[in-house]
């Protein structure tokens, strides 16, 4: 007999990687699925492999979440089904070559999924689930939110993007049940590195943690009641600190006055 759910997770770029490790992972933990991604083929193959080890119910929904129509049924789906208690906001792109190597179309796609694409899904839940008191949503960032200056500009930016807004919505929505974690992951072995030329062999070993490893300590942090769990960084005092300082240098940020350096007196 199937034991009693933990409601359903809706997990984005599901197919693959460390879509398909939350999946697996979360099923699990009690939790029903929905998994959305473009390929067909490769859900239908890991709704049935964990339908198969777990007994826990697996629907796929399949969609490119750069397609406004597409996104407007996940968006849907959100609003609309109760049973709904975890957001997993995972897909994305991720170019590698530099910005001027790199086509202007395929920088807006960039941000039409990692920003507008999760941004739009989270509005959709959020609400119902402020309106229950309870919910979870886990936003994938990445380590270059904090090192902008390596890998592409763009998707940079757009995990810089899903950082602060995560940062925003734990501060907005604490007191009202709902739950968010960002995860800020390094390298992390999925075919991605390879379908934007960069295979993840050429890189030096010590810097790529496997999906498995990485999805499994995203879970113990949130496990422990992280908002932002780093799974490579051994020191968490250290990502303490990192906000510490900013939220101290953001207090002088706002003043009436240039700071003495600039020379100026102007009011």
């Amino acid at each position: 007999m199937t034991e009693l759910t933990k409601g359903v997770a809706l997990i984005t770029g599901a197919s693959a990687g460390i879509g398909a490790t939350y999946a697996d992972r979360l099923a699990r933990r009690g939790y029903d699925l929905i998994l959305v991604a473009r390929r067909a083929d490769r859900l239908q193959e890991i709704a049935e492999r964990i339908t198969g080890a777990t007994r826990r119910k697996v629907e796929t929904v399949v969609a490119d979440l750069s397609d406004r129509t597409d996104l407007s049924r996940i968006e849907d789906i959100l609003r609309n089904d109760v049973r709904i208690s975890l957001l997993v906001n995972n897909a994305g792109l991720g170019p590698v070559a530099p910005l001027l190597d790199s086509n202007v179309e395929a920088m807006s796609n960039v941000i039409a999924v990692n920003i507008d694409a999760l941004m739009r899904l989270t509005y959709a839940v959020a609400p119902k689930f402020v309106e229950r008191g309870a919910g979870s949503i886990i936003n994938m960032s990445s380590g270059v939110a904090i090192g902008t200056e390596f890998l592409n500009g763009v998707y940079s930016a757009s995990k810089a993007f899903v950082l602060a807004f995560s940062q925003s919505l734990k501060h907005e929505l604490a007191d009202k049940g709902v739950r968010i974690q960002v995860v800020v992951p390094g390298v992390v072995a999925t075919e991605s590195w390879a379908n934007n030329g960069m295979p993840v062999e050429n890189l030096p070993k010590e810097m790529v943690m496997s999906a498995d490893a990485m999805v499994d300590a995203a879970l113990a942090g949130f496990d422990q009641g992280e908002f932002a769990t780093a799974p490579s960084l051994p020191d968490k005092a250290q990502w303490d600190a990192f906000d510490q300082a900013r939220q101290a240098m953001f207090q002088n940020l706002s003043r009436s006055a240039p700071a003495a350096r600039y020379g100026t007196t102007s009011a």
